[in-house]
């Protein structure tokens, strides 16, 4: 996750993303865009107690979207895993075992996995090839703002909350997000998610959380 000026939010919610009960061990990566606020400081108080956490920090922030891609590649050096997840700190887990029922659905030949997170479950919709997903990131990426936050009928518009991909794959699906798009080209690629999440109906597994 890459955080600016969100002091607050690292020390309510960064705390549940550290507490998962997933046996075969994790990281946490968040890339600070050189806040000015406490947020270096709550960082550093939370690694005393999670060693699986790793946070560094770019120079001069900006909400630019090459700059988020930038603060990501970062991340991606840093994570050790074969699996990395896209998130937002806004984005807070409510229980300590999503990351469990999260790994029990994934199917290998999946690439990459896009997450809703609702009121009271998690929506999963997987691609066999991340170039499938590319409508969603170049529409979504535009939009970065309003899926920071839970809003209505999500998933109808392709507007995931995170995203879990290969890291093998990761680097080049961050290609997206320097993309620029036309007003026209946006349109168009509503209606073609509209189409493939509400109309057709694309296959989906759906998490409950108690």
């Amino acid at each position: 996750m890459t955080v600016y000026n969100q002091a607050r939010e690292l020390e309510e919610n960064l705390p549940a993303f550290l507490q998962q009960e997933y046996e075969p061990g994790y990281e946490v990566i968040v890339i600070d865009e050189t806040s000015t606020d406490d947020t270096s400081d709550v960082l550093k108080l939370l690694k005393n107690d999670y060693p699986h956490l790793y946070s560094t920090f770019l120079p001069k922030p900006s909400i630019d979207v090459t700059r988020k891609k930038f603060a990501f590649n970062l991340g991606l050096k840093a994570a050790k895993n074969e699996w990395v997840i896209f998130t937002n700190v806004s984005m807070r887990p409510e229980s300590t075992d999503i990351l469990k029922a999260i790994s029990e659905t994934m199917d290998q030949q999946t690439e990459l996995t896009l997450g809703y997170i609702g009121k009271k479950d998690i929506r999963l919709q997987p691609f066999t090839s991340y170039q499938e997903a590319r409508s969603h990131i170049l529409k979504s990426e535009r939009k970065l703002k309003k899926v920071r936050e839970y809003h209505q009928m999500n998933y109808t518009w392709g507007r995931y909350n995170f995203i879990i991909i290969r890291k093998d794959f990761a680097y080049e699906l961050l290609k997206l997000y320097e993309q620029r798009i036309s007003a026209f080209r946006l349109a168009v690629l509503r209606m073609s998610i509209l189409w493939s999440n509400f109309i057709r109906r694309s296959s989906t597994t759906l998490l409950t959380m108690e």
